[in-house]
């Protein structure tokens, strides 16, 4: 498998992942894992395969990548602190 195949495929399987929620959900799903855990250079791979149009790129894959390419990563809302993101598993149930 060469890498583009290879970063198509891990893609893909994010998209099964996410595919059983709602629509928009798993769009933003995808996007925020591939910003969160992949680095630039297979992000910009990638964002290549979907805008040639690659036939093997998962369709929740290729709206995830047309998405905002300058949100913040959620790793940052983890480092950002308690006073801007609140407390890192508190609830807020009655």
């Amino acid at each position: 498998m060469s890498n583009p195949d290879k970063l198509i495929h891990m893609a893909n399987q994010i998209a099964d992942f996410f595919r059983p929620y709602p629509h928009a959900e798993a769009v933003a799903g995808v996007h925020d894992h591939i910003r969160a855990f992949w680095t630039p250079p297979m992000r910009a791979d990638l964002l290549a395969h979907c805008e040639a149009g690659d036939p093997k790129v998962d369709v929740l894959v290729s709206e995830a990548m047309r998405g905002s390419r300058s949100a913040a990563s959620p790793a940052d809302k983890e480092a950002a602190g308690p006073a801007e993101v609140g407390e890192i598993g508190s609830v807020d149930a009655g």
